[in-house]
């Protein structure tokens, strides 16, 4: 049988270790990303992904190819910058929302990317002008729509 010492001890301990299971659930999630110093959606981008809750390091690079190359973007979905998160290859102006998606999904693939520069998407805003964008997941060379975004 329980006594009120050992309820109030067991209840101390657990509201005592609440907030640090907490926070361990709310650590930021860390992105690398390689992008070339002359491109300014890039840092755009980079802006959009911090104001979501990533802590993001930049590479800065003149060679994209290689980047691209090194980390398997298929030739159809490459964009400006290349980014890594958690063992995936983020290639292009992904939203946030789809990075966070994948991250609880888990899928077995190389990525997500956004090919080309869609206007409306993040990083490429121009008002309210907004084309509509698919973000692509990729394997190997297989690809599928991991999810669509109107314009």
């Amino acid at each position: 049988m329980i006594n009120r010492r050992m309820f109030a001890a067991t209840m101390a301990a657990c509201l005592m270790t609440a907030p640090a299971l907490a926070a361990a659930r709310q650590t930021p999630v860390r992105a690398q990303v390689f992008r070339s110093p002359d491109c300014g959606c890039c840092g755009a981008w980079i802006a959009h992904l911090e104001a979501h809750g990533f802590v993001v390091d930049v590479v800065m690079t003149e060679d994209m190819e290689a980047v691209k190359d090194r980390h398997g973007v298929p030739a159809s979905l490459r964009s400006c910058h290349t980014g890594l998160i958690e063992g995936y290859v983020i290639e292009g102006h992904v939203p946030a929302a789809d990075i966070h998606s994948l991250l609880e999904q888990h899928p077995q693939a190389g990525g997500i990317a956004v090919p080309g520069m869609p206007v409306g998407s993040p990083g490429m805003e121009m008002g309210d002008h907004r084309d509509p964008f698919d973000v692509i997941l990729w394997t190997g060379s297989q690809t599928r729509v991991f999810s669509s975004h109107q314009g």
